[in-house]
């Protein structure tokens, strides 16, 4: 494999500037690519969707090469990605669309290692039904997922699990595969959030066992906006409320309104960016991403390790809540007697962006006992300089006055 991270970086205007981004989990910086995508396609021509003009033709161009980039990105047909404003959204949407069918009796069960999106939507569903809420639990020593829970609370009225596929703060990797067997042994479905998942980790939907599984492009270079993908024979089972003119087809079925072309069109330069990182002797545009991936994972898991090597330099005054066997380029870290928005302050004044806060990570700050950490997630374009330059700002900053 090869990964040059210089020549990476200079498809990023933003870091020009010298800020070091660890803010990566929060959103990436942009690539030039996906910034000319979407201009391009707003200054056209470009109409509503159609068949005539050279405008219509445009937006069709959009839309259809937004849902075979995410095809292939995601590994399910394109039939099945849906495009929606964000993950956040697409999940309440889903929620309502599936709680439909949910009666007393019946028992929804999401995670408290969960963001907060893909735990709330479903509990308020599950209230508005009448269903019955089921928690299963994560290890607050290590951040790893607690599959004994899960089997503990499914049952043979077990509509949905919903789970994460990565902590975005923590950065734990679930056995996904396992937890889809147990769920769909239950006779329920599987609704991911793959949010944290898909910026570090190349997805195949159906090998992991997700029913539906979610995402959100500007975690990975790309524009803010959120992809659903499915099967779509079974998208085609769902039936969400619309208006009466508009089409009934999957998946356009899920988007509501004119969908937004220009945001459609850098999602696809952010797939075909990723995948052109390191292609290998890929042919498909899938081959590429696979290689480029698989790439940036080993370059992502090098910075790592030698973060959480500085870390341990600082001993007892840094504690790691970020422990799980596999898990993503993510940490999540307090200080002894100190408040770790002062560390977000402190190294933004040496120009490293790292974020102090929950990060609506709700049950999981609930379970830690925490009201706010300092979170370092680490994205592609960054380097082992950048990691010093970290390691040396929190050095510095412990080594001044403990507070009162």
């Amino acid at each position: 494999m090869s990964f040059d991270v210089a020549a990476l970086r200079a498809h990023f205007p933003a870091l020009d500037s010298g800020l070091a981004f660890f803010d990566g989990p929060g959103g990436t910086q942009t690539p030039r690519a996906v910034a000319e995508a979407i201009a391009a396609t707003m200054t056209g021509p470009l109409s509503n969707r159609g068949v005539v003009s050279a405008s219509e033709l445009n937006a069709e161009r959009a839309v259809a090469e937004f849902r075979s980039a995410y095809a292939d990105l995601l590994g399910v047909p394109a039939g099945g990605i849906v495009h929606g404003r964000s993950a956040t959204q697409l999940t309440y949407d889903f929620s309502r669309h599936l709680a439909k069918d949910w009666r007393a009796g019946d028992e929804i069960v999401v995670s408290r290692l969960d963001h907060d999106s893909n735990v709330r939507p479903w509990v308020q569903a599950a209230e508005r039904a009448g269903a019955t809420v089921r928690w299963a639990d994560f290890d607050t020593t290590n951040g790893e997922f607690d599959l004994g829970s899960l089997e503990r609370v499914l049952s043979g009225r077990t509509r949905l699990v919903a789970v994460t596929a990565a902590s975005n703060v923590l950065g734990t990797v679930p056995r996904l595969r396992r937890i889809a067997d147990l769920a769909h042994g239950a006779g329920a479905l599987l609704y991911v959030d793959g949010v944290h998942y898909a910026a570090h980790r190349l997805v195949d939907v159906a090998a992991l066992g997700a029913d539906l599984f979610v995402c959100s492009p500007y975690k990975f270079l790309g524009p803010h906006c959120g992809v659903l993908a499915a099967a779509p024979e079974l998208l085609a089972t769902i039936r969400p409320d619309k208006l009466v003119p508009s089409t009934d087809a999957v998946p356009e079925r899920f988007e509501f309104g004119t969908l937004p072309y220009e945001m459609l069109a850098g999602a696809t330069a952010a797939v075909d960016f990723l995948a052109a990182v390191d292609p290998g002797d890929g042919v498909t545009r899938r081959e590429r991403l696979a290689s480029s991936l698989a790439s940036v994972h080993e370059h992502e898991t090098v910075l790592r390790q030698r973060l959480e090597a500085g870390l341990r330099g600082l001993g007892d005054v840094v504690t790691l809540y970020s422990g799980a066997v596999d898990r993503t380029p993510t940490l999540l870290m307090n200080f002894a007697g100190r408040d770790p928005r002062a560390a977000q302050a402190h190294l933004a004044s040496l120009d490293v962006l790292a974020p102090a806060g929950s990060f609506y990570a709700y049950e999981p700050f609930v379970a830690l006992k925490l009201d706010a950490a300092l979170r370092v997630g680490l994205a592609p374009y960054n380097t082992v300089e950048e990691i010093d330059r970290l390691i040396d700002g929190l050095i510095g900053w412990t080594d001044g006055p403990v507070r009162g």
